[in-house]
């Protein structure tokens, strides 16, 4: 059985791609922040994930933690015997202009986002290399792509994401790794409910098709990206976003 990773999956986007991979036939590991408030959700998928017939594991760590990325890897690596698809998720907002934005809060974003497809990435390609077979697919976005006011730390590290992506693509493809992204647009989670019905008819008067992106959809391309069937698709970003760039 292959075994995927899945970090940030208690909600959201990661929790449907968690879900989904359940159902293509991965055991599923559901990485979540360090909380009680995380573990209940995270516990919630794995439960869901199982109905599936596959094994599924929640494992509690601060992926902008080097170390403990380092401690996940170890401890996925013995409890399933192999790491076949990595799915860097985790991610947070703390938005505001750049001129009132307090570093911080772009340090903080940065370490998340970033920083942490770092930290997975390193640790797990031990794994995949000797495996000589992995799939890795980022959660990049559109503001990685274009930008986005009030988002200069958010673009920052979404932007970096798609660029470390294409390295990897690179140094990994004689291994049989492959390294994508993808890059949602306007998602339906809980990190665009909050924000204003100003702003979000503002954002959906852009979108060809009118409508917000459901986090499901994010989860088939994925889907698609650690399958077999893009066995020859590496260092692409896939833009999901109904048109939000025409």
């Amino acid at each position: 059985m292959a075994t995927a990773i899945i970090t940030g999956a208690s909600q959201g986007i990661g929790a449907c791609i968690a879900k989904r991979l359940a159902k293509d036939g991965f055991d599923v590991v559901i990485n979540h922040y360090p909380s009680d408030s995380d573990r209940e959700k995270a516990l919630a998928v794995a439960e869901e994930c199982r109905t599936y017939g596959v094994k599924a594991e929640c494992i509690a760590a601060d992926v902008s933690k080097f170390d403990q990325c380092e401690a996940m890897v170890k401890q996925i690596k013995a409890d399933f015997g192999s790491i076949d698809a990595l799915v860097n998720n985790a991610g947070i907002t703390k938005d505001t202009l750049l001129a009132r934005m307090k570093e911080e809060d772009y340090d903080a974003v940065i370490a998340v986002n970033q920083k942490s497809v770092y930290n997975m990435m390193k640790h797990v390609c031990s794994v995949m290399m000797k495996q000589r077979h992995g799939r890795i697919v980022n959660v990049s976005s559109v503001a990685g792509l274009y930008g986005n006011p009030g988002q200069v730390n958010y673009s920052a590290s979404k932007a970096a994401i798609i660029g470390m992506t294409k390295t990897v693509a690179k140094e990994f493809g004689s291994r049989n790794i492959t390294c994508n992204a993808v890059a949602p647009g306007f998602i339906h989670t809980p990190m665009t409910d909050v924000l204003s019905e100003e702003l979000k008819n503002k954002m959906l008067a852009q979108v060809a098709l009118g409508r917000y992106g459901e986090p499901e959809e994010i989860a088939s391309v994925v889907s698609f990206l650690v399958s077999e069937n893009a066995s020859y698709v590496t260092g692409q970003v896939i833009e999901i976003s109904g048109g939000l760039s025409m």
